[in-house]
């Protein structure tokens, strides 16, 4: 299978010509491995059973002998051998050199190491494939060139319908995925990682046996509250309706959802543009990828002709991924805003430099005006803070942004633009 670029590539590339080495992190089967892969000139993998006994035998004795190779050296599954960390760091220490080491391995097994490897050793985080990486964007606008040229935007149109929405919902970014040559093996993928990890890598995370029932309950809940500002009292709720757990409990496998890098909850936005009391301040409860929900769920891409509400929630998460790969090369940041007049912006994108985006995500044109609405409010109550002249002032957005699930983007009288998620990328 030819590979599919991914927009994690020129962020490695950047990290090894500034660090001895790389660690990339990331939820199981986003690609971690096979991007790594496209950079490495040698590979030692550990779970390779035919070389694993031997390998991990000189990993425990003298592991500065697996360093040797063409550089950069992949050390795949690295957590199997912990020391080789450490002899990576020294390595990087003692010959001053840059791009080395690739270190990739499973979230499901946390190693403590005895050096931190700051300096030395860069992290890194991959996220599932966004739509524009797996094909199904058309990339006519760049979100980098929509911050530095704002002005040029003269509307794109979309190829990707309703129903391509739905699917690519419910299959997720997973690269396993474009493997299988039909649309129901597709599907699959995303089903056997939820019972994965819930069957087996929630009790791996930190080798403590915990309830495949309660996991899956638990992230059902999750589903159910996806993109809403449920508390853990209306969650932990749900769950005891059908699980004797405990509160310590619950949040105990939350901690190994987080860890496995399953649940993603976005943070809120407070700027002061408001009374502190009228703001929102709990997370927005969110999966690293939505096909995680419909997983846990049990429902299929037919099921929305029926619901569009959970569509609506779904699309959220969606976007938000995707916003998250696209923006990830530019160290970008997601919140949102929302205060207890329901005045909201989906998505909060922040980037290193400063500018920002304020973002709603509707799926269909009949939102777009309210939309649009909150955003022009958001920015108009900025503007009142900034001529009170007696608090710091604060930036106004970069950016106003829809992002939709329509056919075509445009130019709105206010400011605002609106662009189909089938046109965006990084």
């Amino acid at each position: 299978m030819k590979y599919l670029r991914r927009i994690a590539d020129d962020q490695l590339s950047l990290k090894l010509e500034a660090f001895g080495a790389a660690l990339i992190t990331g939820p199981k089967g986003c690609g971690k491995t096979t991007t790594a892969k496209q950079k490495a000139k040698s590979v030692v993998e550990f779970q390779d059973e035919d070389e694993r006994e031997n390998l991990l035998l000189i990993a425990n004795t003298q592991p500065s002998d697996l360093l040797k190779g063409a550089k950069p050296r992949l050390f795949d599954e690295w957590q199997d051998a912990p020391k080789i960390w450490g002899a990576i760091r020294k390595d990087v220490d003692d010959s001053g050199e840059v791009g080395q080491y690739i270190l990739t391995g499973s979230s499901a097994k946390k190693v403590k190491t005895p050096h931190t490897g700051t300096l030395r050793i860069s992290k890194m985080k991959m996220y599932p494939m966004s739509l524009y990486e797996s094909g199904e964007s058309n990339g006519q606008i760049s979100l980098q060139a929509l911050f530095d040229a704002p002005d040029t935007f003269d509307g794109c149109e979309s190829d990707l319908t309703i129903d391509g929405i739905k699917f690519a919902i419910c299959r997720g970014g997973w690269p396993a995925c474009f493997k299988a040559k039909s649309q129901e093996a597709q599907l699959l993928i995303a089903r056997d990682l939820f019972q994965q990890t819930c069957g087996v890598d929630i009790s791996k995370v930190d080798e403590v046996e915990r309830n495949p029932i309660w996991a899956q309950t638990i992230l059902r809940s999750y589903a159910r509250n996806l993109c809403t500002l449920a508390t853990t009292k209306t969650i932990l709720a749900d769950v005891t309706a059908t699980c004797d757990m405990s509160k310590q409990t619950y949040y105990e496998y939350i901690s190994g959802f987080e860890k496995l890098m399953i649940i993603e909850d976005i943070s809120a936005w407070c700027p002061a543009i408001r009374s502190r009391t009228s703001m929102r301040s709990s997370n927005k409860r969110n999966l690293i990828d939505p096909s995680i929900a419909t997983a846990a769920l049990g429902i299929s891409p037919a099921y929305f002709s029926r619901d569009y509400k959970t569509l609506g929630f779904l699309f959220e998460s969606l976007c938000i991924r995707d916003l998250k790969v696209y923006s990830s090369a530019n160290n970008g940041t997601i919140s949102y805003y929302h205060d207890r007049l329901n005045l909201e912006a989906d998505a909060v994108l922040h980037l290193e430099d400063g500018r920002y985006a304020l973002i709603e995500i509707k799926l269909g044109q009949n939102e777009v005006d309210e939309g649009a609405n909150h955003l022009c409010e958001i920015e108009r109550l900025i503007k009142e803070h900034n001529s009170d002249g007696t608090q710091s002032p604060l930036r106004l957005p970069d950016l106003k942004l829809v992002i939709t699930g329509t056919k075509y983007g445009y130019r709105r009288d206010d400011g605002v633009l609106v662009i189909p998620i089938g046109c965006l990328r990084n």
